[in-house]
């Protein structure tokens, strides 16, 4: 079945196109404005932009029930006018962002799982190698699809060794985690899909109770696995340097400096932490 989509709020596709582009797990063609998706029910689906970011509109192709259509909506925040929130930031430091960079929006991730599993393996290692890394543990262990890569399932992760992982360039301790999470995915006792009806809060205090998961990779599992709008990776160093750029200060900003600003930014401090990231993209 394939839909047709139109928005009417501003959106800029193409600059969350980009985005999705810098993780070679993602299937995008920038020439062709589209995103190829695999969904758990097998299929791979194909959104691709056919507007404007004054006048967007979208293709969807392949999608087998009204249930994808609306997962992929939300994926894309399609569902939600950006409008309010670029309106909300006018009046605020973090205005000129703002305006250079309305209508992106956060995308989220399209698998809970690979998303946990990503940020795990990030920590700590710069984006270029992260991304390596992260590619080469999907084709080991993950599957392809018409040119589609799938991440791992959590029972292949979990019957795997550290030296499996430690022949990829994983570290003992990172390769540690990332088994010790999927054995407990695996085995029913850490269960991501319900983190999608559950505070915030809830949702750190639960994962930060196993190896490897800090408040860092917590908040980014919220931010990119679950679309949270009002969450903000206080300890990001990329953040940091952004803020440093936008304050034009000497210095990085100290975490009192960045909370000071929340209640201006609340209730969208997902926005606030994705325009600046964007900044120095």
């Amino acid at each position: 079945m394939d839909i047709s989509i139109n928005l009417s709020f501003r959106y800029d596709y193409d600059r969350a196109l980009e985005r999705l582009a810098s993780d070679p797990v993602h299937s995008v063609n920038l020439g062709t404005r589209e995103v190829r998706i695999p969904m758990e029910e097998g299929n791979i689906v194909r959104l691709v932009g056919t507007g404007t970011t004054e006048s967007p509109s979208f293709i969807l192709q392949n999608v087998q029930n009204e249930d994808q259509v609306e997962w992929v909506k939300r994926r894309f925040h399609f569902h939600q006018s950006l409008d309010q929130i670029n309106t909300h930031f006018m009046q605020t430091d973090l205005e000129q962002l703002f305006i250079e960079h309305a209508g992106t929006p956060l995308v989220r991730n399209f698998s809970l799982y690979g998303t946990l599993m990503q940020n795990i393996i990030h920590q700590q290692l710069n984006l270029a190698f992260s991304h390596t890394l992260t590619m080469r543990f999907v084709q080991a262990f993950g599957s392809e699809q018409e040119g589609v890569w799938r991440y791992p399932k959590p029972e292949v992760v979990a019957r795997l060794q550290v030296d499996d992982l430690r022949t990829l360039q994983f570290s003992a301790r990172k390769a540690e985690y990332v088994i010790g999470l999927s054995q407990a995915i695996a085995d029913g006792r850490l269960d991501l899909n319900k983190f999608e009806t559950m505070e915030d809060e809830e949702v750190i205090r639960e994962l930060v109770a196993y190896r490897g998961v800090g408040a860092w990779t917590a908040q980014n599992f919220l931010l990119f696995g679950l679309g949270r709008p009002n969450l903000f990776p206080i300890a990001d160093v990329g953040l940091q340097n952004a803020l440093k750029k936008v304050w034009n200060l000497t210095r990085k900003p100290t975490a009192d400096e960045i909370a000071e600003h929340f209640p201006r930014w609340s209730p969208y401090l997902s926005y606030a932490a994705l325009y600046l990231w964007r900044s120095i993209e």
